[in-house]
């Protein structure tokens, strides 16, 4: 399979200036990106994760030629983004921290507009706008001015701007922000669909890590401008060993929860709405524990040793040390 994006090395520096206690000015810098280097399959969803200023929107804007990396290079489809920004950004769509509506205009006339500046022909531009309205369910609003809109509704016509001149690649910002649950699955069923179907590849960055998990082939995670950890939703799941164990039963009380704690290879054990939550030991297994609570006494319906979630991994990449 081609790549979309290659990066390789890519490094942002930006200076500035502070000035000291002593009123004297100091020149600083700050690493945006440090030393990023990572591929992105065409035809694929690919999550880019990390928290507000680990280096998101300055990637994406290097990869859109808006930004002159201080090393390393960015491509796209084959293309560099230091000197063919206005080609890149020809071929792909993006939709970042603003909608870029014009809220005076229907959302007809938006959709018009931008395909106009697409140059697409205008029997292809209106069937265009005709099935994205639809599909967005705006069609029946498709006259309405934008500015009286919720802001879901605008998210939605926002999507349908992005992905209007059918791009090779889509750059989405949290995409799903303010849409409702039956709006948000409407769209990630658009998503898949234009990857595996159309070929399009799709960069997303999203605080919805359970969007994430479903949606991506492929995630990375950026702390501080570096990345932490880049692979498969249960690639990353597997490198963080959860050992929390979730017993269910009856028969459990304070006596229990006592003996339980008495075992060396468990490390916290509580009684949470009628169940034995326990953490064990890395390695250990439930063996003797089932066994101690079946001699107890103990009814146990089940025993279901929990998975790490794309949002456990997340949050054990992201937490800065003190």
């Amino acid at each position: 399979m081609n790549s979309a994006i290659e990066i390789e090395h890519l490094s942002v520096y930006f200076t500035g200036g502070r000035t000291t206690k002593k009123g004297n000015p100091q020149p600083s810098t700050i690493h945006a990106i440090e030393d990023l280097s990572l591929t992105v399959e065409q035809g694929t969803i690919f999550g880019f994760l990390g928290t507000n200023g680990a280096g998101k929107t300055t990637t994406i804007r290097i990869l859109l030629g808006l930004l002159e990396p201080s090393q390393g290079k960015a491509q796209v489809f084959g293309m560099d983004s230091s000197r063919q920004g206005a080609e890149i950004r020809e071929i792909c769509g993006a939709l970042m921290e603003h909608h870029g509506l014009y809220e005076r205009l229907s959302a007809y006339e938006n959709l018009e507009f931008y395909g106009r500046v697409w140059h697409m022909p205008t029997a292809t531009r209106r069937q265009r706008i005709e099935e994205l309205l639809t599909n967005l369910s705006l069609w029946e609003r498709r006259n309405e001015t934008v500015s009286t809109w919720s802001r879901g509704m605008k998210q939605k016509l926002a999507v349908g701007r992005a992905i209007m001149h059918r791009p090779k690649l889509i750059f989405l910002d949290e995409p799903t922000a303010g849409l409702d649950p039956q709006a948000a699955a409407a769209l990630h069923a658009d998503l898949i669909k234009l990857a595996k179907h159309d070929g399009v590849t799709v960069f997303l960055t999203t605080h919805n890590l359970t969007e994430a998990e479903q949606l991506c082939r492929q995630v990375g995670v950026i702390r501080q401008g570096r990345l932490m950890a880049l692979g498969t939703p249960v690639e990353l799941k597997t490198t963080l060993k959860n050992n929390k164990v979730i017993v269910s039963g009856s028969g459990f009380d304070e006596t229990i929860l006592t003996l339980i704690k008495s075992l060396n290879q468990v490390t916290f054990a509580h009684i949470e709405d009628g169940h034995l939550i326990i953490e064990l030991a890395s390695g250990s297994s439930t063996a003797p524990l089932v066994n101690l609570l079946v001699g107890a006494g103990v009814q146990i319906e089940e025993v279901r040793k929990e998975i790490a979630s794309l949002e456990d991994v997340f949050l054990s990449l992201v937490e800065v040390k003190q």
